[in-house]
This record gives structure tokens, sequence and C-alpha cells, in this order.
């Protein structure tokens, strides 16, 4: 075999390498689409094209008030976590400070220690402080777990900053505020966008840590979804987990819109 062929070859298996790859990781997403058209209840074989599910769905009024809980969980906690995240990174970049290393590393507990953990002592502070467990709790829930993947995405960001641009800024007579606003916050905005889109992800999907906090008043989607699995999984499980799937996709699209709309308006 020639040094061309050998290289052909390879060029396939590694194609062959990438493929399977994303059929891995892709198939199951798309099953789940194709299954929630299904006209059968049973997701074995798929027998018809239908919208039924998407209906059954939007006119379910606890399916909807799960909904509407989720969204509005998932954008108060990234919005709270995305600033305080933020403005931890640069701290913990930028000042030295007794106890820095201490709080670096316990910046990481949230992060490794089980969710189940995690829930079980946010339930345990919530009830010594007698909080109701609510929407609210699992707000406080959904920030304390969000920020330290806020923390970790910006700082990665602020170690390849050059801080020259920020010397030069405070040289032409602008203050730190004006100078973060102007100089240091666009130039970290993929990081910060990153982050917000991850704590957001997080917030989505969690069941475990939702599960503790949620109170007998208020339930979100994927612990709805989960309750509903426990009897099989029908199209209109399918049809849920797809409206969670394209909310994730219009976050995700939007967030790349607004960092590729930043890097044009810097090169500019």
């Amino acid at each position: 075999m020639n040094k061309a062929s050998k290289e052909k070859l390879n060029k396939v298996w590694k194609n062959s390498y990438i493929a399977l790859v994303f059929l891995f990781l892709y198939l199951p997403i798309f099953v789940v689409i194709l299954f929630s058209f299904n006209t059968s209840k049973m997701n074995i074989v798929f027998q018809d094209f239908t919208f039924k599910w998407y209906g059954t769905f939007f006119k379910n009024r606890s399916l909807m008030e799960a909904l509407l809980n989720t969204l509005i969980i998932g954008i108060v906690s990234t919005a709270v976590s995305t600033v305080i995240g933020t403005i931890g990174a640069v701290g913990l970049n930028r000042y030295n400070f007794k106890g820095k290393q201490i709080l670096d590393k316990l910046l990481y507990i949230p992060v490794v220690i089980p969710e189940i953990v995690l829930g079980i002592a946010l339930l345990s502070v919530y009830s010594i402080l007698n909080i109701p467990l609510g929407l609210t709790s699992i707000i406080l829930s959904h920030i304390t777990f969000s920020i330290p993947f806020v923390v970790i995405t910006v700082r990665a960001r602020l170690a390849g900053f050059d801080k020259s641009l920020e010397e030069a800024c405070m040289d032409l007579g602008a203050n730190r505020i004006l100078t973060f606003r102007k100089v240091t916050l666009p130039l970290i905005m993929p990081g910060v966008l990153s982050g917000a889109m991850l704590a957001f992800s997080l917030s989505l999907d969690d069941v475990v840590i939702s599960f503790f906090t949620c109170g007998p008043q208020s339930t979100t989607l994927p612990l709805k979804i989960f309750s509903m699995v426990k009897t099989g999984v029908t199209p209109e499980v399918d049809a849920l987990s797809a409206v969670i799937m394209l909310i994730t996709i219009i976050f995700i699209s939007i967030n790349t819109g607004m960092q590729v709309k930043k890097l044009k308006a810097l090169k500019a």
C-alpha cells in the first residue's frame, strides 16, 4: 500500500469515527423529535404524522403552568447568577485578599458534589430559616449552583485579557467604573454570555435540586416530564422534550448571534 492509499484510508477512518460520534450524540434527539409527531401512543413503530401531541401539550393547563415556571426560574436565576458570577470572577482575578485561596477552592464545591447532596443541604437551610418552598426557593437554589459555573467561565475569559487596554483607558481620564463598562465588559462579554447560556441550560433541565426545593404548589417542566415517564414514554413526553430542546436552541442561537455581533463591533 502506497502513501497516497494510506492517507486516503486514514481519512476514511477519521471521517467514519467523527460520523459515529455525531450519530451517537444526535440520533436520540432526532428520535425524540420524530416520535413526538407519531399518531401511536406507543413509541415502538412510527405510524403516521400528527401535531396532536403538541396540541395536547399547549391545551394542558398544568403543563403550561410548569413551562411558565421553568422559564421564570431560568430567566431570573440566569440574570442574577450572571451578574454575581461576573463580579465575583473579576474580583478573584484582579484583587488579592485574605482567604482568597480558600474562597477559590470553595467555589468548586457546588460543581463537584452530587446534586442530591446539594439539594438536601439547601432543603435543610430553607427549613432552618423558615423559607417556604416554592418558586422563590427554586430560584435561590438555581442561583446557588449556577454562580460557580459563571465564575469559572468568565475567569477563563479574563485569563487572556490584556490589562494594558484598561491602563490606556484610565490614562485618558476614565475612572474604574467607566473603564469597566467601556473596555473590560465588552471584551469579556463572550465569556459572560457563555456563562449565562450554561446557567440557563443547567436551570432548564434540573430535576434533582428542583425536586427537593419545589414544594407542593409549584413544579417545573423537567419534574413534570419525570413524573410522566414513570408510566412510560409516550409521544406527549416526546413533545415536551422537543419543546425544551427548542427553547435551548433558541437561547443558544440568540447567545451566538450576540457574540458574533460583539466580535464584529470590536473588529470594526
